[in-house]
């Protein structure tokens, strides 16, 4: 079958599958850091302040929806390694219902309560009317965000990596072009900004959605998939809502740190919002090499191909391990100059928080690589609120010594950012006992059926 993950080298199959979905990734973070790039060179700090905190909030809410998409896909990979291509097809009817009204409710919720949000995230006086005109505009490309991450994850599910990456490339460079021509050419502001990220989106959204009916239509529903069995939603809320429960506690974790950095004032602001955007592009591609992964070993645990799912993980710890050290080293070095892409020469003292973040938090990717690699492995094989368990040590440590050690004088808002890696850390040993906890029980199971 095309896309068939479960035949030929492991970690050939796995890296050319995982390819487009790295660069993919990083064009979708185009959207947001081109915002951040324009606007902190035309708009100043204030305004760069003000994107970067909606970009954590968009990055929470949107959290919810690829939560949803990513547990749906991890069900149809597993469908497609089975062969189970009617079971596929109800599970896509179900999910696309569940998920779209989903993004709707989310949609109409924000529109409601934004002045609430705004207070909740602590945004100085300086910054809340900034803010408020950017999210007004951006809340408009959440049902984008939906169509793109369910059909995309659709698509990757059957082994499509490729054609995603070509809409996404499409509205990266479509966004470049109208952030340029509406923030600059048209003096449109933080709105602006917004404006040319909504359009990008939902060119990349229609557009895949449209692709999959003209060339996947084997994978749509036929009229007697149209039906909402209880077995079948079972199924869908089981790996879905779990993921989506992971997704959203792990961003809601760093939207209540980004409160946290808010208190320090518009500097700290401004330096955390860039390097955000350094993280995203530093560690976004082991993030997306865990999805593939997950797609992977989903399709293989279909198949029953456990050899194949023990070289897997194995290629894919070292890949990631490797990827991740280079990162943090090019990341140390260079701390400065990736400051300087997002912040002017003059702003010394944000760009010195900046280096500071990068140097201490930077040093630890390997950590979030891991994790990345934890949260694929036990989504496809069924356990996904191990996943959970995991994104609630990483972050609730987190968010816990980013309040207790910031309010300690002598330390200020460097415990923020050595709340990071510690989170990391602790995730990752409790993800290694827990793996080593399961091939002990499944070893033991099988010497007492030989007895």
């Amino acid at each position: 079958m095309k896309g068939d993950l479960t035949k030929g080298p492991v970690m050939k199959s796995m890296l050319l599958f995982a390819m487009p979905m790295i660069l993919g990734n990083m064009l979708q973070q185009c959207y947001n850091v081109a915002d951040t790039l324009i606007v902190g060179r035309f708009l100043g700090p204030d305004a760069l302040a003000a994107v970067g905190s909606a970009f954590s909030l968009m990055t929470f809410l949107t959290s919810i929806i690829l939560g949803l998409c990513m547990g749906s896909g991890a069900l149809f990979s597993i469908r497609f390694g089975q062969r189970d291509l009617e079971g596929m097809r109800e599970s896509v009817f179900a999910s696309f219902l569940l998920i779209g009204a989903v993004a709707v409710a989310i949609n109409l919720a924000v529109f409601f309560g934004i002045d609430w949000i705004l207070v909740f995230l602590q945004v100085p006086d300086g910054v809340t009317g900034l803010m408020r005109e950017y999210l007004i505009v951006i809340f408009y490309g959440i049902f984008a965000t939906f169509l793109y991450n369910y059909f995309a994850s659709l698509l990757r599910a059957v082994g499509n990596s490729v054609v995603p990456l070509v809409f996404l490339a499409v509205s990266a460079v479509l966004n470049i072009a109208l952030d340029l021509w509406f923030v600059v050419g048209l003096d449109r502001g933080v709105a602006g900004a917004a404006e040319a990220t909504v359009t990008s989106q939902y060119v990349s959204g229609i557009g895949t959605a449209a692709y999959t009916f003209w060339k996947r239509p084997d994978l749509l529903p036929r009229r007697k998939n149209c039906a909402l069995r209880m077995f079948t939603l079972r199924e869908i809320a089981r790996f879905s809502f779990l993921t989506c429960l992971q997704q959203s506690v792990m961003n809601l974790g760093i939207l209540l740190v980004q409160g946290r950095v808010n208190s320090f004032g518009p500097g700290v602001m401004a330096a955390f919002a860039a390097t955000v955007k350094i993280d995203a592009f530093a560690y976004m591609p082991v993030q997306d090499f865990g999805n593939a992964f997950s797609t992977f070993i989903a399709q293989n645990y279909g198949a029953g191909e456990k050899e194949r799912i023990r070289r897997g993980l194995r290629g894919a710890v070292l890949t990631s391990v490797i990827f991740c050290l280079a990162v943090s080293a090019l990341v140390w070095i260079f701390a400065r100059p990736l400051m300087l892409l997002f912040v002017d020469a003059g702003e010394t003292a944000i760009i010195a928080e900046g280096v500071r973040y990068l140097h201490i938090e930077g040093a630890f990717y390997c950590g979030i690589g891991c994790l990345f690699l934890f949260y694929g492995l036990y989504r496809a094989i069924g356990k996904p609120g191990i996943s959970v368990v995991l994104t609630v040590i990483s972050l609730g440590t987190r968010v816990a010594l980013a309040y207790l050690l910031s309010a300690i004088p002598a330390v200020g808002v460097v415990g923020i950012w050595w709340s990071v890696p510690i989170g990391w850390l602790l995730a990752d040993l409790a993800g290694v006992l827990y793996l080593i906890g399961r091939i002990r029980r499944e070893a033991g199971e099988k010497n007492f059926k030989k007895i």
